[in-house]
């Protein structure tokens, strides 16, 4: 058996000398830390094999901080004002249709137009500043329609004696827009609502009036419409000087000579389907091209530039010669000092008319400027308009 095996071998062992049994020992020993150091190595070679490989992967170099560039926004214009309806008509773009905008007796509908679109009895050409527009519905043989403020504003002036205005009853609001205080004109009224007077402050849609057939130049009923203007002040002196003429009657600053406009179906027909949209009047001089341009020689800043500080363009008026950029309707578009080439042309006049456009002048309705022998100059028409822009110039 085993164990007495092992017995027999301790008692043979015992029975050698004591040098051997020294030796013996140390054999077994040895052999011992041998196997052992060969299961160590096979257990660690086993472990390795069964191991993941680890791919060691050198980091990229941590870029240094870049200095954070700041670019600044830009600045945003203020809100444009909104600007909606002033009847229930709705068809702006429909501008042939004469149940949009109301034709005069001659039944062409472009004669409700803006622009030089009418001829008097002498076969001249004459300038309509507005649109006038249709009604919508009738009632006992008169238009029903109401008339409604287009933006927010300011009512400033009321004439509510039909005879004594080719406008007839008329309401003026100022509002408020980038360029300055500008205004929209409503006209031919039937009634002006009671509650309404000189600095009672009205927001977009506001009824104001009803729409009719008052002035004084004996408008049908069956023609009945809305004169709706959109346009600048060009003098806010004009009543001094109106009065200086000893003219009337008397609408303070608010007579149709001291306002020019532009067409307010740039306004309406954008309008088409939508209930409101914002609208600059400067955004829309900005765009217009000048129909004719002026050299002043010596005269003082127009006021007209203390109101609409904007359009002057370039140094301070030097008090020598201004140049002024002029819209077929008289609306100064841009003023600015005259270059000394500019200067040269004048000669000893005290006003010369530079340039002329005659696509944007158009048929020439208001006759500001006239061509006598092949050169253009100021007509009456534009010796009044001129008088009235440099009243009080300083």
């Amino acid at each position: 058996m085993a164990w007495q095996a092992d017995m027999e071998t301790q008692s043979h062992i015992e029975d050698k000398p004591s040098w051997w049994k020294t030796a013996y020992y140390q054999r077994r020993i040895s052999l011992i830390v041998i196997l052992s150091i060969v299961l160590i190595w096979i257990g660690n070679q086993h472990r390795q094999s069964k191991a993941p490989v680890i791919e060691v992967v050198q980091a990229e170099p941590t870029p240094e901080p870049q200095p954070q560039i700041l670019i600044p926004l830009p600045t945003p214009l203020p809100p444009w004002p909104a600007f909606s309806h002033p009847s229930p008509q709705r068809q702006w773009a429909e501008i042939e249709n004469p149940k949009v905008y109301m034709p005069t007796g001659s039944g062409r509908v472009a004669s409700a137009g803006y622009g030089s679109v009418r001829t008097n009895s002498s076969g001249r050409a004459t300038f309509h500043e507005g649109v006038d527009i249709a009604p919508v519905e009738w009632s006992r043989g008169k238009a029903a329609d109401k008339v409604f403020a287009a933006s927010d504003g300011k009512i400033v002036y009321i004439n509510r004696v039909g005879g004594n205005s080719s406008y007839g009853m008329y309401v003026v609001i100022e509002h408020q827009d980038d360029v300055g205080e500008v205004y929209t004109i409503y006209a031919h009224l039937a009634s002006v609502l009671r509650e309404l007077k000189a600095g009672n402050t009205v927001t977009r849609g506001q009824e104001i009036a009803q729409m009719g057939h008052s002035s004084t130049l004996g408008i049908p009923v069956q023609r009945s419409h809305l004169h709706f203007e959109m346009g600048m002040m060009l003098n806010p002196d004009y009543n001094r000087w109106y009065r200086a003429k000893k003219l009337t009657p008397n609408h303070g600053n608010y007579h149709g000579w001291n306002f020019t406009g532009f067409d307010p179906r740039l306004m309406l027909v954008p309008l088409s389907g939508q209930e409101k949209i914002p609208f600059s009047y400067l955004e829309t001089l900005q765009n217009k091209s000048a129909a004719w341009e002026l050299l002043i020689k010596n005269t003082g800043r127009p006021r007209y530039f203390a109101m609409y500080p904007k359009l002057w363009i370039g140094d301070p008026y030097n008090g020598k010669v201004m140049l002024l950029r002029i819209s077929e309707s008289g609306i100064p578009l841009s003023g600015r000092n005259a270059t000394k080439e500019e200067i040269e042309q004048m000669g000893s006049s005290k006003t010369k008319v530079l340039t002329v456009d005659k696509e944007v002048l158009g048929r020439n309705g208001l006759r500001h400027i006239i061509q006598s022998r092949g050169e253009w100059k100021l007509g009456s028409n534009g010796d009044r308009w001129l008088e009235i822009l440099l009243y009080n110039a300083r």
